[in-house]
């Protein structure tokens, strides 16, 4: 049977890795790639983890790679600290790699905010891949590549991103200084369109086209706090390029 390895990424993570590492159990291999966490998340990871790496983090696609580097198994599926593999979701991905019709998967996630799962906010991500010719571009929002066509499978990752409306904001506002920085180094400018239309776009596709609104108030709270992530974006960069940061 070909070879599983479970890549994990993580910056003090203390209170959700070990239930992801649990959950990743069932791979030939886990290998946790960790920024220099200055909390317990290396002491927890080294119980568990086959391999784990420490790399001072400049970008997500170098962090990722550098660990596709030192996997050994055929397939590669890429998990966050704070998500859990399902006991279906890991019978699919036994059966899927044993005999794949694709390259790669990828797997659907609601996320986990106000105490419910948010099913119609959730996402389709690219997360299980044969370790042959995978790898990642992009240092803002990552992409995974693979060789061959690209399948979906049936069953959810669960998604425990949201722990709470204060951190979601704090979340957001700290991604936002981190995309304004790199767009400021690529001499990106700011206009009325990125300040009013791309905010007000991103409550429409939330709230609207993903269906948020049949999420109640925590579909409405997603969808405007997302909006206010890209608005706060665009803030960020005028801000940088007026040197005011």
């Amino acid at each position: 049977m070909p070879k599983l390895t479970i890549i994990i990424p993580t910056f003090n993570e203390e209170a959700y890795i070990e239930d992801a590492l649990h959950s990743a159990s069932f791979a030939d291999e886990i290998i946790v790639i960790d920024s220099f966490s200055t909390d317990s998340t290396p002491t927890i990871a080294k119980k568990f983890a086959t391999k784990f790496l420490q790399r001072k983090f400049d970008n997500f696609s170098n962090q990722k790679n550098f660990a596709l580097e030192q996997a050994s198994g055929d397939w590669i599926l890429f998990l966050d600290a704070d998500e859990r593999i399902t006991h279906s979701l890991e019978e699919e991905i036994k059966q899927t790699v044993e005999k794949p019709k694709h390259g790669g998967y990828k797997i659907n996630f609601p996320h986990f905010y106000m105490n419910r799962f948010l099913y119609h906010h959730s996402d389709n991500v690219l997360r299980l891949v044969k370790r042959e010719g995978a790898h990642f571009t992009g240092t803002v929002h990552e992409k995974l590549h693979c060789n061959g066509s690209v399948g979906k499978l049936k069953n959810k990752m669960l998604h425990f991103t949201y722990k709470g409306l204060e951190n979601y904001i704090t979340k957001k506002e700290e991604y936002a200084w981190f995309q304004a920085e790199q767009q400021f180094k690529k001499g990106k400018k700011v206009t009325w369109f990125h300040l009013f239309f791309k905010p007000s776009y991103r409550f429409f596709r939330s709230y609207i086209l993903k269906g948020g609104f049949r999420d109640g108030i925590a579909g409405l709270s997603v969808a405007t706090v997302n909006a206010y992530g890209v608005f706060e974006r665009y803030v960020k960069l005028h801000l940088l390029q007026k040197g005011m940061r």
